[in-house]
């Protein structure tokens, strides 16, 4: 009952500060003008207008749902340490442990809402222009279960940043470099190893797992549409196969683990 506890407060922390309405009304944006712009090449491509809409939305994700858990979980620790709540909180009967996982339960819930809004009115705008002929809503619920796999990944990543710093500036800005190395240096450093190979031996052997080993790139390349629609996507598409989707969903499910076992074990040492 202690980690509901904890939920239900950092719940209300989100609404006051806005977070639940400021990660709804961003996905429903992006997401809305994405399915709207991308109705127009399916005529000409033929293919699925449900996957034209997914394959824009998994772009959008890659970048909008790491950001958004990383910018609920900077000062989960810092903040309240900040502000004198941890110490309190900390005198209650409860392990660091349900307090870590309470706040999980609760960033999490506020990044499902988001997502889940968003993939809805996916669904219904795609529905209102085509019908429901010849739509298939599996590739949707893969999305919306990956996705909730990367925020929770991001999440403890900014669980773990909180707990090593002390100040929320310092931590606000780590999470940034932490969002722009994995969403963008990563993969740039990647092309340019790639250029400099020349299709050698990291080419065929090592970049696919690099890739992989990305939560982000795991995540895109597990929604990647298939091979006859290979052009609506990314260029790092064909690379995906070479490590399977055995090692893409390994990565995604195992980030948030490892993300939240360091975060946990760097806030056991945190003094209030």
């Amino acid at each position: 009952m202690s980690i509901f506890a904890i939920t239900r407060l950092e719940l209300l922390i989100a609404r006051r500060n806005m977070w639940v309405a400021t990660s709804v009304i961003l996905m429903a944006l992006f997401t809305v003008v994405l399915t709207l712009a991308g109705g127009a090449p399916t005529g000409t491509l033929g293919v699925d207008p449900l996957t034209v809409a997914i394959t824009s939305i998994t772009t959008l994700s890659v970048y909008l749902i790491p950001l958004i858990g990383l910018l609920l979980s900077f000062d989960a620790i810092a903040g309240e340490a900040e502000r004198g709540t941890l110490a309190l909180n900390l005198t209650y009967p409860m392990s660091r442990g349900e307090i870590l996982i309470g706040k999980f339960l609760a960033h999490l819930s506020v990044l499902g809402v988001a997502i889940a809004v968003g993939l809805g009115l996916t669904a219904v705008l795609t529905i209102w222009q085509y019908g429901m002929t010849d739509l298939s809503f599996q590739p949707l619920l893969k999305l919306f279960a990956t996705s909730l796999a990367l925020g929770a990944a991001f999440l403890g990543i900014g669980y773990l940043v909180s707990s090593l710093v002390r100040q929320t500036g310092v931590a606000s800005g780590i999470v940034i470099i932490i969002w722009l190395i994995c969403v963008v240096l990563y993969d740039l450093g990647l092309l340019g190893a790639l250029v400099a190979d020349d299709g050698g031996t990291f080419t065929k052997d090592i970049f696919p797992w690099l890739l992989v080993a990305n939560p982000a790139d795991a995540f895109r390349l597990i929604n990647m549409p298939d091979l006859s629609v290979s052009e609506l996507a990314s260029g790092v598409g064909a690379a995906g196969g070479a490590s399977g989707t055995m090692g893409q969903l390994t990565s995604l499910l195992l980030w948030p683990i490892i993300a939240l076992f360091l975060a946990w074990t760097a806030f056991r040492r945190v003094e209030p």
